[in-house]
C-alpha cells in the first residue's frame, strides 16, 4: 500500500467512522440482549424438556461406554476413518491442530479485499466443503455403534461367545471387524492364524500385558473360544441370509 492509497483509506475510514455508532453502548447492548435471550431459551428448554443427567457413576462397571460430547463426534469418527495405528496421532493431534492454525492465520494469508462469496470461489468452496465434512462426520459419529460391541453377524450358536468377548474388554486392545483398539493383534481373522486349541491356550496363558482368562467360567470360556474360532478372513454366512 503506497502513501496515496493509505491517505485514501484513512479518508474513507474517517467518513465511515463518523457515520457509525460507538461500540459502547450500542454493540454491547445488542450482545447483552442476545446473551439474555440465549440464557432464557436454555432455562425454558431445561424446565420444559428436563435435563437428564443419567444414572450415578459406578466405578466398578465394565459395561460403560465412554462417548464424547456431540460437538466432538466428527473427531471421534475421524479415528474410524484413519484406521492404521501409525496414523492415530495424525487424526487426534495433527488434523485438528493444522485446521486450528490455518483458522488463526486466516487474516494474515487471506488478504483479498473482495468479500462477496460468489466472487471468491476457492474460499467459498473450501468453507462449504469443510462444513459439509464436519456435518457428515458428526452424523456418522452420532450414529456409530458402541465400540464395545462386535458389529458382526454370526450363527446363532456363537452369539453367546460374541457377547462374552465383547463384555470381557477384549475390544479395548483388539480389533474385531470395524470396532476395537489397535494395541493388540487384529482378531478379525484369528482363526486363519491359530487353531482352536491354540486360541484356548492363549486365553489361559497369554503373553503380557494381556490378562489371563484361566479363572473365567468354563461355559463362558468355551463359548468365547468357539466364537473366536469362527473368525476367518472370509465373510460370515448366517442362516436365513
Amino acid at each position: 500500500m503506497n502513501q496515496r492509497e493509505k491517505e485514501q483509506y484513512l479518508r474513507e475510514y474517517s467518513i465511515l467512522k463518523s457515520q457509525g455508532k460507538p461500540f459502547f453502548p450500542y454493540a454491547v447492548a445488542k450482545d447483552g440482549a442476545m446473551a439474555v435471550v440465549t440464557m432464557i431459551s436454555i432455562i425454558v428448554m431445561a424446565i420444559v424438556f428436563g435435563a437428564e443427567l443419567g444414572p450415578k457413576a459406578d466405578p466398578t462397571t465394565t459395561t460403560y461406554v465412554p462417548r464424547p460430547e456431540w460437538y466432538f463426534f466428527f473427531l471421534f469418527e475421524l479415528l474410524r476413518v484413519i484406521k492404521p495405528a501409525i496414523l492415530t496421532p495424525l487424526a487426534t493431534i495433527g488434523v485438528p491442530t493444522i485446521c486450528l492454525v490455518l483458522l488463526v492465520l486466516l487474516p494474515f494469508y487471506d488478504r483479498n479485499a473482495e468479500r462477496r462469496p460468489e466472487r471468491r470461489p476457492v474460499a467459498t468452496t473450501a468453507g462449504i466443503l469443510t462444513i459439509v465434512a464436519i456435518g457428515y462426520l458428526t452424523y456418522l459419529g452420532a450414529a456409530a455403534g458402541s465400540p464395545n460391541e462386535i458389529d458382526m453377524k454370526v450363527q446363532p450358536q456363537y452369539e453367546a461367545g460374541k457377547l462374552v468377548v465383547a463384555q470381557s474388554g477384549c475390544l479395548a486392545c483388539h480389533k474385531i471387524g470395524e470396532n476395537g483398539g489397535q494395541i493388540g493383534p487384529n482378531l478379525t481373522d484369528i482363526a486363519d492364524k491359530l487353531p482352536k486349541a491354540a486360541i484356548r491356550r492363549t486365553l489361559d496363558n497369554p503373553t503380557a500385558p494381556m490378562p489371563s482368562f484361566a479363572d473365567l467360567d468354563e461355559g463362558k470360556k468355551t463359548a468365547m473360544v468357539d466364537f473366536l474360532a469362527t473368525l476367518t478372513g472370509e465373510p460370515q454366512v448366517v442362516d436365513g441370509e
